[in-house]
């Protein structure tokens, strides 16, 4: 698709500026250009005063384009993109994944590994601009990345599937952003219901839950019936520990109620070691979960 000569989408404007594309859509909201209202990115008045504007087509439908003179603005060639960043730093790209959750899916890609001194960097992590650290308060390892790993393809895909709302994933044009565009805040492109250990759950919850245990390298199984005569299933069992795991969603069909209902009467009547975690806990699953765990035993 042509583009006027004097107008950028945004991400031929992050490239003009040599910076990451999610590193500039939040540079974006953050100096109030843009906002996020459901599913569209909006300029906001800041922003068309900044000389902001959109573009219809009819294949991409309405995006955001900005003046080719903002690669000169001073707020955004300013823009560090040497800086370097951590676990904790990239939760700004990803809102509401844990720092912990991100070094375990880091490590899952085999980019770093977990050993008594902390995080350590592996040969693969080095390739991919990777840099060792180490605390300055308590001596523990860590790895520090460049910017550029925010828009990694392979990043992107395993971050982004743990984001807490999974929308489906736009196609170009479908949320207001230019071919090629990535959706700072929408799921990843992948079956939403399939684990990350293959698994086939029925809800997003459950995903959310099974993906926890995979990157805390629990074993667990899914759909795993419970030592009673009745044909009762857990949705996850721990073999270590024996506890088992039930994720209680807002929407529960009648005969899905009773069942979880009567699990619960055996986990009481059995004295099994049991976690119920509810809708809301989908954002504080290490607190939720890591807990629950460590009552029984289990660290992780």
């Amino acid at each position: 698709m042509s583009e006027a000569a004097d107008k950028l989408s945004t991400t031929a404007l992050a490239r003009a500026l040599d910076i990451p594309l999610q590193q500039l859509f939040v540079t974006l909201r953050d100096y109030g250009w843009i906002e996020r209202r459901g599913d569209n990115w909006l300029l906001t008045p800041k922003g068309e005063y900044e000389g902001g504007s959109y573009r219809n087509s009819k294949r991409f439908g309405r995006y955001i384009v900005w003046p080719e003179k903002l690669v000169e603005h001073p707020m955004l060639s300013a823009i560090e993109s040497s800086q370097r960043m951590t676990a904790a730093s990239l939760r700004r790209f990803f809102p509401g994944v844990h720092a912990r959750s991100i070094n375990r899916a880091l490590a899952e890609i085999g980019l770093q590994q977990h050993s008594i001194l902390g995080w350590e960097l592996t040969d693969l992590g080095q390739a991919w601009g990777g840099q060792q650290a180490e605390s300055e308060n308590n001596g523990t390892f860590y790895v520090t990345w460049p910017h550029e790993i925010v828009d990694h393809p392979v990043v992107q895909r395993e971050l982004s599937r743990l984001l807490p709302v999974h929308a489906p994933s736009a196609e170009a044009g479908d949320d207001g952003t230019a071919p090629g565009e990535v959706d700072l805040f929408a799921g990843a492109a992948v079956a939403p219901l399939a684990g990350l250990d293959g698994h086939q759950l029925k809800s997003s919850l459950q995903r959310q839950v099974c993906d926890w245990l995979y990157l805390a390298q629990l074993v667990h199984a899914h759909h795993r019936a419970l030592p009673c005569e009745e044909a009762l299933y857990a949705d996850f069992y721990l073999p270590q520990g024996h506890v088992y795991i039930d994720c209680w969603d807002d929407e529960v069909a009648g005969g899905d109620l009773s069942a979880r209902l009567r699990r619960r009467e055996y986990y009481r009547d059995l004295g099994l070691k049991a976690i119920e975690v509810n809708k809301g806990d989908g954002e504080r699953l290490d607190e939720v979960l890591g807990r629950g765990l460590l009552a029984f035993g289990i660290r992780c």
